[in-house]
């Protein structure tokens, strides 16, 4: 019997979508991903949403958590979060140089487990988050099973690109993909560069959820965290991982306590799936005698950070790669000017200097200046606030049901003619 096809309406996202990222949070991993989330839960509605998430294994694992515990501590089973079922398969994912097949093994692994799905009527489009190995796994499948895939570039893709190893499996997935996203230009120009048309990808940054990020009366945020009213506060959000920076914050202190006694720095954040350098960013705490100058709040949940984000004067990021940082237009949200390095779409969130300032990369003193200046500027917060509420989601989520709407049309009339 041959397989029914949903009905597609002009408009309308019929064909149920199944958001393929290894990358997504789960109630082992709650930070991991979550910008996904944000974005697709807002796509369609749970009845037309399934999520995917590839969990990577190998046998000899366990043994290697006696020396790492928190050594791919991912979700196993499957979860309800929001009304939506988010699946967790396994597959093959051997460390070291073999890692480079994680993309077709992500495929074959999950490959009878994504042909039930839409056996069963409940996906007809693939949503892959990450080019490599999520977005090449899901161009075979999607070539496997006759499913359009969209597929989002997010940041990662500058340093695979690199890789000669894997810098044809990324184009290659960019090529093959029904439709291409970009959360940065920078990214669609660094695909335009290796050879791939730019008209085929479109970019679609990440948006602000206003009502979980609004900004607090600072007394009243400092008062809540028990922080002195009247000193000065810099604050950095993110996975406690070398990539975000914060270990090239506190290296700064010293100097800029020289200049302001009293300041603060609170450091938001924890393990991430790209590791933990919790103890080392302590261990640089210790070195440095700043224990009375840093604050370690570990991660919060979304629905907090907008307590210390209210309490502090200035947000700081000193980051070597990001696709396009949500967490910037969350700190503007709050009223809070942004300090961050020029990396990937970093210059394109803060696009003013009357939103924060952008420095080069690796260059403390710019760093240093920077934070110093935005401490001590007379920013219009309320002109920041504004910038943020213009990039909420709600223009971003209708241009993506647009695109989806459209690759379900396509494949309604590819069915017809069949």
């Amino acid at each position: 019997m041959k397989r029914k096809r949903p009905v597609t309406r002009q408009g309308d996202i019929a064909l149920g979508i199944a958001v393929f990222s290894s990358l997504f949070p789960s109630r082992a991993q709650p930070s991991a991903g979550l910008f996904i989330r944000e974005r697709m839960f807002r796509v369609a509605p749970p009845e037309r949403l399934l999520v995917v998430s590839p969990q990577p294994w190998f046998p000899l694992q366990s043994l290697i958590r006696r020396i790492a515990p928190g050594y791919r501590a991912g979700a196993t089973g499957s979860e309800i979060q929001s009304g939506v079922q988010v699946l967790f398969p396994r597959f093959l994912s051997i460390p070291g140089v073999l890692r480079r097949f994680d993309g077709l093994s992500m495929a074959v692994c999950t490959w009878l487990l994504m042909r039930r799905l839409r056996n069963e009527g409940r996906i007809g489009l693939i949503d892959a988050h990450f080019a490599y190995p999520c977005g090449y796994a899901a161009t075979w499948l999607g070539r496997w099973l006759d499913l359009p895939v969209a597929v989002t570039l997010r940041g990662t893709e500058v340093r695979q690109l690199a890789d000669r190893s894997l810098r044809p499996r990324v184009v290659a997935a960019v090529m093959r993909a029904t439709r291409v996203f970009s959360v940065s230009d920078s990214l669609r120009k660094l695909l335009a560069a290796c050879g791939v048309d730019p008209k085929r990808i479109h970019v679609i940054g990440n948006g602000v959820d206003l009502t979980r990020f609004r900004a607090l009366p600072r007394a009243e945020a400092r008062a809540k965290m028990a922080l002195p009213p009247d000193v000065p506060i810099l604050v950095s959000v993110g996975g406690l991982v070398p990539r975000k920076g914060f270990h090239r914050v506190i290296e700064l202190l010293p100097a800029l306590i020289h200049r302001f006694p009293d300041l603060r720095y609170l450091v938001v954040g924890g393990p991430s799936p790209e590791g933990d350098m919790t103890d080392a960013l302590r261990a640089q705490v210790r070195t440095l005698g700043l224990e009375r100058h840093v604050v370690f709040t570990g991660p919060l949940p979304p629905d907090e950070l907008h307590l210390p984000l209210s309490a502090a004067d200035v947000f700081v990021l000193s980051t070597a790669n990001e696709g396009w940082a949500n967490v910037f237009l969350e700190a503007m949200a709050c009223g809070l000017p942004v300090v961050t390095t020029d990396v990937g779409g970093n210059a394109e969130v803060v696009n003013s200097p009357r939103l924060g300032r952008v420095v080069p990369f690796d260059e403390p003193q710019a760093l240093q200046q920077a934070i110093d200046e935005a401490l001590t500027a007379d920013w219009d917060r309320e002109q920041i606030i504004a910038y943020a509420r213009s990039n909420d989601w709600d223009q971003r989520i209708k241009t993506l049901r647009a695109h989806f709407s459209e690759m379900a049309m396509l494949r309604t009339r590819e069915a017809t003619h069949s």
